[in-house]
């Protein structure tokens, strides 16, 4: 990455960042009139929301940028339109993982109490709060799954405002509304497949790793920047399909990383995948190998140690499974350098640069 494009990053994350930091503020305003518990439920998420990449935002905003240099830069209506659907990508991110906290029953995200863990501790200190572990821990779930609701509304009605075109909004609408389909879908599945109840063919765990993560962390902030900048059709398209392998390759990524990768380096939990016994394309391929017999007894187990969990990491990688999903990853990302760089698809030069930038990011992420 130029450092041109790295200072012009850094003044987009910094523009994001305030802008969702005018959102808190003015729903914590707001919030006061319904009393204070619902109040501190706003400063609480303000809070739980803050310490993320704003992957999704910027990513949306080097598209717009790179495709609508010739309306005024940074100070024109289009730039300031695009920072507000900007934020209202974050937003839907951050209810996601508000129901993705309940859904998995976390309390603690990018090492600190996430918005669960932090009504837990507040509910632990009031004074008139229930002894019942029970009680308090359905009180703190109940506001995080709340919020995810109210955030997931608010996203609607950012984009719903948003000063564009009757077609853009119902561009952008239709996007957030598959978007919201697929990532839900992609949800179900997951939890099915971690019961038992779906069964974890590699296919369908590749299925949901797409509608789960790859459409909402780059198609919808690759298509939203291209339709913001007035785009045509086929180059959304080229886009949405860019970001679909894009977005598969990275999750197979963190699936590696999780169980090969160095903490200290990539800031993933080490075997937290084994110990949660997720069903990753990992364990999709080690299933069709001969050990699978000795896997599966492990895998999940209660109480897993590091030395069985490293056993396992052994024994992925001597099945094939690692090769395989690693096979998988470059093919991805390969397929989507073939789009990028295909004459064909007539993307503008400076797209063409802001996505093999990206490409190059994450063909340098590694265990």
């Amino acid at each position: 990455m130029s450092a041109t494009t790295e200072f012009s990053r850094l003044a987009s994350s910094r523009e994001v960042t305030e802008r969702i930091t005018s959102f808190f503020e003015r729903r914590i305003a707001g919030a006061a009139r319904y009393g204070g518990a619902f109040e501190q439920l706003w400063r609480l998420a303000e809070d739980a929301s803050s310490g993320g990449k704003l992957v999704r935002p910027l990513l949306l905003l080097d598209v717009y940028d790179a495709l609508a240099p010739e309306r005024g830069g940074a100070e024109s209506a289009g730039r300031e339109t695009a920072l507000d659907v900007a934020v209202a990508v974050e937003l839907l991110h951050f209810s996601f993982l508000l129901h993705d906290d309940v859904i998995d029953q976390d309390t603690v995200r990018r090492g600190r109490p996430n918005l669960v863990g932090a009504l837990l501790e507040q509910a632990r200190e009031s004074a008139t709060a229930p002894r019942s572990h029970t009680r308090r821990l359905h009180w703190a779930r109940t506001g995080a799954i709340l919020m995810g609701d109210l955030l997931l509304s608010a996203c609607h009605q950012e984009i719903a405002r948003a000063e564009v075109s009757r077609r853009q909004r119902v561009d952008l609408l239709d996007l957030l509304e598959r978007t919201v389909s697929e990532s839900v879908a992609g949800e179900l599945t997951d939890v099915g497949l971690s019961h038992g109840l779906v069964p974890a063919r590699l296919a369908t765990v590749i299925g949901m790793t797409t509608h789960k993560t790859a459409t909402c962390t780059f198609e919808l902030p690759l298509r939203a920047g291209a339709i913001l900048a007035g785009a045509d059709a086929g180059t959304q398209d080229v886009l949405g399909a860019v970001g679909r392998h894009l977005g598969l390759g990275f999750q197979l990524q963190d699936d590696l990383l999780s169980t090969f990768g160095d903490p200290a380096r990539h800031g993933k939990e080490r075997y937290s995948d084994l110990r949660e016994g997720k069903q990753t394309a990992l364990i999709a391929t080690a299933r069709t190998t001969s050990s699978w017999p000795s896997i599966e007894p492990r895998l999940g187990r209660d109480g897993l140690t590091d030395q069985d969990a490293a056993w396992l990491a052994a024994e992925l990688e001597a099945c094939g499974a690692r090769a395989a999903v690693e096979g998988l990853v470059r093919e991805e990302l390969a397929a989507a350098v073939e789009l990028v760089d295909d004459p064909a698809t007539r993307l503008a030069p400076s797209l063409r640069a802001v996505l093999r930038d990206l490409t190059r990011t994450l063909q340098g992420r590694c265990a």
